[in-house]
């Protein structure tokens, strides 16, 4: 029997009179709870357990997770790459961990003199003047690059663009984040050979435009072939090159965005300096621009004080204010100041070296059975569909659930949204020839079963906790609380 059914839910262990810790005695006088704040019904339905059950539960379901310390996770455009222990163990320095954000700034000198070496190494990374660690995350930090557009614009009395351009293949945070700003979204389309369309770019660039929102490379994988020559024609019209900075793990230490006519770029700190991914946080999406930009970036941003050797903490001039409390999510510029000072400039260059190597390992060895999205040397990832000849009736879909059964998190599936059943496969640099060739024969064995035996990829997976589950209808009636019927159903997947 499967660990995971081998006992039953926390909830059906319940016994009446079962404790699980006990309290220590008061050691300070008593004091009754002010009545507002006291329930009027009873506190019902809570299991009543012993410790060692409490523990049993909250351990098998982490057995359960699936994370990057454990399989291999080739989630396109995002970047699930391993986090050193090093820089966990950096973060938990007592100098750093028990630092209180509100603890006067003589007090905080090597907390500020990391983020200002972080401002700087990001900088000189990017090409770009000025850094601010203040976003949260990179929807956050695409956020502040619009606002950071808005007030520039406003500032020079430049009241009637209204338009944001955004790729056809651009991640869905793009124009999300320039409806929010309160902007027109122009969808732009792509060519045949996956870049932005130049013509369709032309006629689509206004006196409206408040600029362009593009990712280099982009999210099929490539490499934007004319993107001086796309700078160029927006900045002729006046407006602002936004990048989106997801797929900065492509290019780190060999093309730096603020070089080739960006103005404004956010980094996911957890894609590309490994700071943790996923679980809702905390992140960072820190942000670069040019220095006609600086004066509008969100603070507060760390600068050198007058007394030499030490720092401060300031607001630029013509901010558009803060995106978060206090400095930003502290731990994880930590931990992206030990990654980059760990590799130095050449280590991050092999960083971007091995991961396009990957990615292009993986492309040329199934491509022969995954048609490829657009038929060039990719970047970081590659983009597949999972259209099998001779396989009637599967789809990528069946193919990624199958891929559970492996033990191997399935990629991205049915994005960017412009190639047809998408399979966004990016290995990153930290899996090995031994990690990929495995993930590689496991591809091949499944397209093979696509063919001969269809039925095993309906109904995968098959050795999961659960099965395969109706997410349309999960998302449209999720079940928020246990149910014992329906936890039965699940497991046997109906």
């Amino acid at each position: 029997m499967s660990v995971y059914n081998s006992e039953p839910p926390i909830y059906e262990l319940s016994r009446t009179g079962k404790i699980g810790a006990n309290l220590p005695a008061l050691d300070v006088p008593a004091a009754a709870l002010p009545p507002h704040l006291l329930r009027e019904d009873e506190l019902a339905g809570f299991p009543e357990l012993s410790e060692t059950e409490v523990i049993r539960h909250f351990t098998r379901i982490s057995q359960r997770n699936v994370c990057i310390d454990t399989v291999m996770y080739p989630l396109g455009s995002c970047t699930m790459k391993y986090n050193p222990k090093l820089h966990e163990e950096a973060a938990r320095l007592p100098g750093f961990a028990a630092a209180h954000p509100m603890q006067d700034q003589s007090l905080s000198q090597g907390a500020l003199a990391l983020m200002y070496q972080l401002q700087h190494y990001l900088g000189e990374i990017s090409g770009f003047d000025a850094v601010s660690l203040q976003p949260a995350a990179g929807a956050q930090g695409e956020f502040a690059g619009i606002l950071v557009f808005r007030a520039y614009h406003l500032s020079r009395g430049d009241v009637d663009r209204t338009e944001v351009l955004v790729p056809d293949a651009a991640h869905g945070t793009n124009p999300a984040t320039a409806a929010m700003s309160g902007f027109k979204v122009i969808e732009v389309k792509s060519d045949a050979r996956g870049n932005v369309d130049m013509d369709d770019l032309k006629s689509k660039l206004s006196p409206r435009t408040v600029g362009m929102m593009l990712t280099n490379p982009n999210t099929v994988g490539l490499f934007e072939e004319q993107i001086v020559e796309v700078s160029r024609l927006v900045h002729a019209a006046g407006g602002l090159m936004y990048g989106d900075g997801a797929n900065f793990n492509a290019i780190l230490g060999i093309a730096k965005p603020g070089q080739v006519g960006f103005d404004f770029m956010h980094y996911n700190l957890h894609k590309t300096f490994t700071t943790p991914h996923g679980g809702g946080g905390p992140g960072s999406g820190a942000v670069g621009c040019t220095a006609a930009l600086a004066p509008f970036l969100p603070g507060p941003i760390v600068r050198e004080a007058e007394q030499a050797g030490t720092y401060e903490l300031f607001m630029p001039e013509q901010s558009i204010g803060r995106l978060k409390t206090f400095q930003g999510n502290f731990g994880m510029l930590v931990r992206a100041w030990t990654y980059i000072r760990t590799l130095g400039e050449y280590g991050l260059r092999e960083v971007s070296e091995t991961a396009v190597l990957n990615a292009n390992y993986v492309r040329t060895q199934l491509q022969d059975l995954y048609p490829v999205a657009i038929d060039r040397i990719c970047m970081h990832e590659a983009v597949l569909r999972g259209q099998i000849a001779g396989a009637q009736g599967i789809r990528t879909l069946d193919i990624a659930k199958r891929l559970i059964d492996f033990g191997i998190h399935p990629p991205t599936v049915y994005f960017p949204l412009i190639v047809p059943e998408a399979l966004m496969i990016e290995p990153t640099e930290t899996e090995s020839k031994v990690n990929m060739d495995r993930f590689i024969a496991v591809m091949r064995q499944i397209a093979s079963e696509a063919v001969e035996t269809p039925a095993v990829l309906h109904n995968a997976p098959t050795n999961a906790p659960v099965r395969r589950l109706d997410e349309v209808r999960a998302a449209r009636k999720p079940i928020l609380r246990y149910n014992a019927e329906k936890f039965a159903e699940l497991r046997r997947g109906e």
